[in-house]
């Protein structure tokens, strides 16, 4: 409480509120793959340094192969992607459920990949023009179960990340402590985690308000000392949250919860609510974010 009152005395009146600090900062190296936890990280434009930098492209259609689609692809959440910054040019290990690893420059690493899916798949870092995955609709998927090609919806990516990186939306995704605890509250056997949601930031708020993201959407945050995003939508929930990650058992009740404590407009999806948890950001100014670091909303 001694640093967030020294920002405060600093800051003044630029800020409007305390809300809280930063509790836990995620990066996936390679999209739709687990990732690690941070102690710190530098922010940009495009993002947490690292986050998204990846992704594998389904050779046989030409889409981003996610767990969007988990009736293809929910075996990718078996996978860890973690960065070795110790290199000049940062290597990310991909370790699978055996405990087996390889290295993302491996030159046979796209084979390797492609045995473990059963499916042919190419790792690409460049973002080509108009690429896009399929979105299976996750209320389809919670009624019909995960083996079933239920309705596909077609995912431009990163609509409002114009900078690069493999970002379902935007390049920020945070959401609030409360918020997780909301879910877990209401769905005691989902074995809920931010895991399961994937965001970039999960914020311990001060406030004991269940989805406050919902209102922030228009509003600008700042981060430690240097770092500001602005949010611009809640964050609609797909069917990944209910799928199997790594350890964590597959749990409907991580979709159902949601679809039923917070339903949200996103024009992007069309007309209507949808389940939304949390909320995705763009980054006005850049720097290095810590766990721990005060969080202002102005």
């Amino acid at each position: 409480m001694r640093l967030i009152a020294a920002f405060a005395r600093r800051w003044g009146n630029r800020l409007t509120a305390i809300i809280g600090k930063v509790d836990a900062i995620m990066r996936f190296p390679i999209k739709s793959l687990l990732g690690e936890t941070l102690e710190g990280c530098a922010i940009s434009s495009r993002g947490l340094h690292g986050d998204r930098a990846l992704a594998l492209v389904d050779t046989a259609t030409g889409k981003i192969a996610s767990a969007k689609q988990p009736n293809l692809w929910r075996d990718l959440l078996k996978l860890s992607a973690k960065t070795d910054p110790s290199n000049s040019r940062p290597r990310i290990t991909v370790t699978n459920a055996a405990g087996i690893h390889l290295d993302h420059l491996d030159e046979n690493f796209d084979l390797w990949l492609s045995e473990l899916l059963g499916r042919n798949v190419k790792l690409i870092e460049t973002k080509p023009d108009g690429v896009a995955l399929n979105r299976a609709r996750p209320d389809e998927v919670l009624e019909r179960g995960i083996d079933e090609a239920v309705t596909q919806d077609l995912l431009a990516i990163g609509a409002a990340a114009p900078d690069g990186g493999f970002f379902d939306f935007a390049p920020i995704h945070l959401m609030t402590a409360t918020s997780l605890d909301a879910i877990s509250s209401y769905a005691p056997e989902a074995s809920i985690s931010a895991e399961r949601y994937r965001p970039n930031l999960v914020i311990e708020t001060t406030s004991s308000m269940a989805f406050a993201e919902n209102q922030w959407v228009g509003r600008r945050i700042q981060l430690g000392q240097s770092v500001k995003i602005e949010i611009i939508a809640p964050t609609p929930r797909c069917a990944v949250p209910l799928l199997s990650h790594g350890a964590l058992p597959a749990s409907p009740a991580a979709v159902g919860a949601v679809n039923k404590l917070n339903r949200v407009e996103f024009p992007l999806l069309g007309p209507g609510q949808f389940p939304c948890l949390g909320a995705y950001a763009t980054v006005l100014s850049s720097g290095f974010i810590q766990r721990g670091d005060p969080v202002f909303l102005e």
